[in-house]
């Protein structure tokens, strides 16, 4: 048997984590190391490797009802190779040190299992649902796989030069940066998306770390129904966080 197709044979590699290609992520387990993936992303694998599905706390859980931020692992634990892939996104290894990651768990594949996660708020200016409210804080030391839609831009933020990011173009930020969530209008302006420019609500970086940023915008925000009419489009009414889509906004 003879085909092109062979180039894309399996990459023998040490490391813990790899890229078989830019969107397949390569996972090596030696029996004493655990990974927690997203549940259903795993495509293949090697090995006497057994999948549990991730019990989540009381606190994990009453989070993810009221926001609509949490992470749905499934536990990958044994000897031998895994491969992780979602959508054919983009995927990008990130190594978390002191200082922390913060997410949009949306865009989380997979992570060490000595990594720690929570929600948290981000502050907006008026207290209006909207995406990017709320996010995931990781921390502890370890690696986490994070996929995006495209290549994406890594920005740097320094104390002289802040950085503003699309509410859902935004992907991940160090959590050592100072945050705010606003609208780029007058605040009579606010419900509407900057006039007729189309844009929406962003975030504001400022302090000393970097924001990840993907080539796309999620707009509506994810498992969101959005209805009919201008009131819907902006989470207000029926569709806004005391409608049904009360896990965009927490109360």
């Amino acid at each position: 048997m003879q085909s092109p197709l062979f180039s894309f044979a399996d990459n023998q590699v040490q490391e813990r984590y790899s890229m078989q290609n830019p969107q397949l992520l390569r996972v090596t387990l030696e029996g004493h190391d655990d990974v927690l993936a997203r549940k259903g992303a795993m495509v293949a694998y090697q090995g006497l490797i057994e999948f549990d599905g991730e019990i989540q706390t009381h606190g994990e859980r009453h989070a993810r009802a009221h926001t609509g931020e949490g992470l749905d692992l499934m536990r990958c634990h044994g000897q031998g190779t895994v491969y992780f892939a979602n959508l054919a996104q983009y995927i990008h290894v990130v190594d978390v040190d002191q200082d922390g990651l913060t997410v949009d768990s949306s865009y989380v594949l997979a992570l060490d299992s000595s990594l720690n996660h929570q929600v948290i708020a981000v502050d907006s200016q008026y207290g209006i649902s909207g995406s990017g409210k709320y996010q995931l804080s990781i921390t502890g030391r370890g690696k986490v796989a994070l996929m995006t839609s495209g290549q994406p831009l890594m920005m740097q933020v320094t104390p002289d030069r802040y950085v503003n990011a699309d509410a859902d173009a935004i992907v991940a930020w160090s959590s050592g940066l100072r945050v705010q969530m606003q609208a780029q209008t007058h605040s009579s302006g606010v419900w509407r998306r900057r006039g007729n420019t189309g844009e929406g609500w962003e975030l504001s970086f400022m302090g000393q770390g970097y924001a990840l940023v993907q080539p796309s915008e999620l707009l509506p925000p994810q498992n969101a129904v959005i209805g009919q009419g201008l009131r819907a489009q902006y989470g207000m009414g029926q569709q806004g966080a005391h409608g049904q889509n009360q896990g965009n906004a927490w109360n």
